[in-house]
């Protein structure tokens, strides 16, 4: 099932849902109608439970090549405050949601489309894809969160080259770094990063939802604050469905179906 609004389209099928970034002919430049679309459509799946995967993608030939630089142009702190706004509120929501997310990427993840990418769960790269940051080629600082996730991927010395040297590296390295989880031959893009969607979306939801926010806040917690959380999530999981089914197949040797929320 699949609705389209303007600049982004949405698909829906069964708990996975594809949110496709839709200016091709703009390599899917944000705007301030996208990102307004994009941050409704984050406001509607953080209250959906029974979403357990999202795949965020680009159409046409690149992922997302960063900010609307003629908009900006424009109007560069108007065109700025309506851009960032929602698009600052639509990261806090992908990045709490409960389900997974995986971004699909290809072609340009340059500026805003690399911190897009990064405040993502997964990351399934095509070979033909081309990271930079891209802002300080611009003569700006970044937004939608690439100062706090970039650094936290791989390190500070490595997160300040990229950022100030602005010199943009392929999906090899992008691999290297850690910034991707996996990269596949172009033709293979789509297969790969659904099959991935379909194994998390049958996974135990909870448990993946109290495991991705167990990630999120260990860089904010010492280790009692972190063991706080791991216990009080654990026990929230151990009275689930899902963990009286996954101890009743390891038990009975067999694969779990799960299926609660």
């Amino acid at each position: 099932m699949g609705e389209a609004v303007d600049t982004l389209e949405i698909h829906r099928d069964g708990g996975i849902v594809r949110l496709r970034l839709n200016r091709p002919r703009q390599l899917n430049a944000l705007d301030h109608a996208t990102a307004q679309a994009f941050a409704h459509a984050l406001r509607d799946l953080s209250a959906n439970a029974a979403v357990r995967a999202v795949i965020l993608e680009g159409a046409g030939r690149g992922f997302c090549a960063g900010g609307d630089l003629t908009e900006l142009h424009a109007n560069p702190t108007g065109a700025a405050i309506g851009l960032i706004g929602p698009m600052h509120e639509a990261i806090v929501l992908l990045m709490e949601l409960r389900a997974p997310v995986i971004a699909c990427l290809h072609g340009a993840v340059a500026g805003a489309g690399m911190s897009l990418a990064l405040a993502c769960d997964f990351a399934i790269a095509a070979e033909d894809a081309r990271f930079s940051l891209a802002y300080v080629n611009i003569g700006t600082s970044c937004d939608l969160a690439g100062s706090w996730t970039l650094p936290r991927l791989v390190g500070l010395r490595k997160a300040v080259e990229i950022a100030l040297v602005g010199e943009p590296f392929d999906a090899a390295e992008a691999l290297r770094l850690g910034l991707v989880n996996r990269v596949v031959p172009r033709a293979q893009l789509e297969e790969e990063t659904l099959a991935l969607a379909r194994r998390l979306a049958a996974g135990p939801a909870l448990a993946i939802a109290q495991l991705k926010r167990l990630m999120h806040i260990s860089f904010e917690h010492d280790l009692r604050g972190q063991l706080d959380a791991e216990r009080a999530a654990f026990l929230r999981c151990a009275g689930s469905r899902d963990f009286a089914e996954g101890v009743d197949a390891f038990l009975a040797k067999r694969p779990p179906s799960f299926g609660s929320t």
